[in-house]
This record gives structure tokens, C-alpha cells and sequence, in this order.
């Protein structure tokens, strides 16, 4: 009987490593891993936190962040072409806001050199005029900075006569002219959506400026606010009757003029 058993269980032993045996010559190696890509690349000035319009740079509101190569762009500023841009461009004003992580470009930078905000922001050639608005004649207030508005001049028409008789008219002397500031207000805050002010600053050319000079001794001056949807386009002069006014809207050196009796 102990024979017996000591023959099945050398069998079993056996027969456990045969079926070891077969299943190590089965396994099917793993192929090795495929070398991964490197993708190159570079480190860029980016904004560290958002970035105001107006806000003089400094080397806490930048740093280097590591960047894909292909997507680059030539305008960001790179590490290894400048390394000392962080300080270079440091003291510089933005003449348009930045948001945390996005890509300095000088172009969205004026160096003031001593001059105010203002003076530093306009662009070549252009001039920083200031007029008086109220609710009434500033949209209610509607009108924010970067926005762009026309500007209508109402006057009693010198060609009427005196006594009940008398009419005003109503000319669109300026178009598309882009507001610089509402007071001391040259950006949106705060998620505010008015900013209610006693002036407009107003980007003018200096004939234009001149036009608005000579305006405010004719009359009252008042901001029309435009879509965004009107873009950098002008929209065409009215030629017809307006029946709803009952006025009557023609073109008059090239200004739209509304005559309306009193």
C-alpha cells in the first residue's frame, strides 16, 4: 500500500511539472516599449496674473513658462533669444489687458519714459479729447471704455426764425470714434457694468478734434453708442423721410442733419 502511494504521488509531482514546463515554452514574450517622441521646447514670458490695461509691469506680474517650440509664435518672447526680458520689459504699461498665463508681446506694451498713462497709450498721430456727458447725454451711462460711439451735436438752426417758429437740428458731426475713458475710469472693473462720469475722453485725429472743439460752441454734444456688431465699418447716411419723427433726415457736409420743429 505505501508503494502504491508513493507511485501516484511521483506521478502527480510529474506530471505538475510537465504542465509547467508546456505553459513556459507557451508564454509569448512582451514586446519591448517604443521610444517615446521628445517634443521640443522652449520657455516664454508669459503673465503670472491678470494684467489691467494701464498697469506698469513688474517682474512679479511675470514669469518663464515652458512651451511647445512649434507653437510659439515669433511675437512671444523667448528665454533663449532674451534673457533678460523679465527685466526689460519690467516698468512698461499695458495698452491692453493680459490674462494669467497668456504670452507677453511687446506690441500690447508702451514704455512710458516719464509721460503719463494717457499720453503713453494713444497711438501715433492721434489726440486725447475730454467733453462733458451726463446720464442723459452718455447712453445712461452704457458707455464703458474701448467702446465706440458717435457723436451728435443738437443746435437751434440759425436759419429759423425767431418766435414759435424756431426749429433745432440734429448732426452726427463725429462716427465710430473709440472712448478712451469715462472719467478717470480707462477699463471695466470689478465686473461693473456702468460707469456713470461727468466727461468722455475721446480718441480724435486733430482735425476731428477740431470739429469737437467747434462743436461744444454750438450746441449740446451727445454719445451715441454703437453695436459691436457694426465693427470698424460705418453705417451708411440717412437719405429718406423718418415719418416716425416726423423730421426729415438729410446729408449736409457730409453729416447726417435732423430738423425738427418745436
Amino acid at each position: 500500500m505505501k508503494a502504491a502511494r508513493i507511485v501516484v504521488l511521483v506521478v502527480a509531482v510529474g506530471a505538475g511539472g510537465l504542465a509547467a514546463l508546456l505553459a513556459g515554452r507557451q508564454k509569448v514574450q512582451a514586446p519591448p516599449p517604443q521610444p517615446v517622441a521628445q517634443l521640443a521646447t522652449t520657455e516664454v514670458l508669459i503673465a503670472k496674473s491678470d494684467i489691467g490695461i494701464g498697469q506698469a509691469l513688474s517682474p512679479g506680474d511675470l514669469q518663464w513658462q515652458t512651451w511647445p517650440a512649434a507653437a510659439a509664435s515669433s511675437y512671444f518672447i523667448r528665454r533663449d533669444s532674451r534673457p533678460n526680458a523679465m527685466n526689460d520689459v519690467s516698468g512698461s504699461i499695458a495698452r491692453a489687458p493680459f490674462v494669467s498665463g497668456e504670452p507677453i508681446r511687446e506690441s500690447k506694451l508702451v514704455k512710458a519714459d516719464g509721460s503719463g498713462f494717457m499720453a503713453a497709450i494713444l497711438p501715433p498721430g492721434m489726440r486725447a479729447v475730454s467733453t462733458v456727458i451726463s446720464p442723459e447725454t452718455g447712453a445712461g451711462g452704457f458707455i464703458l471704455p474701448n467702446d465706440h460711439v458717435d457723436v451728435i451735436l443738437s443746435r437751434r438752426d440759425p436759419d429759423s426764425k425767431a418766435g414759435n417758429n424756431e426749429n433745432y437740428i440734429s448732426e452726427t458731426v463725429l462716427r465710430n470714434i473709440r472712448v478712451l475713458a469715462i472719467d478717470q475710469t480707462i477699463e471695466e472693473k470689478n465686473g461693473q457694468k456702468v460707469v456713470v462720469g461727468k466727461t468722455a475722453t475721446l480718441e480724435l485725429s486733430p482735425h476731428q478734434a477740431e470739429i469737437l472743439a467747434l462743436s461744444r460752441q454750438l450746441g449740446t454734444l451727445s454719445l451715441s453708442l454703437r453695436s459691436m456688431a457694426d465693427g470698424r465699418g460705418d453705417a451708411p447716411a440717412a437719405d429718406k423721410s423718418d415719418a416716425r419723427s416726423g423730421g426729415i433726415n438729410t446729408v449736409r457736409f457730409g453729416v447726417t442733419t435732423t430738423t425738427m420743429p418745436k
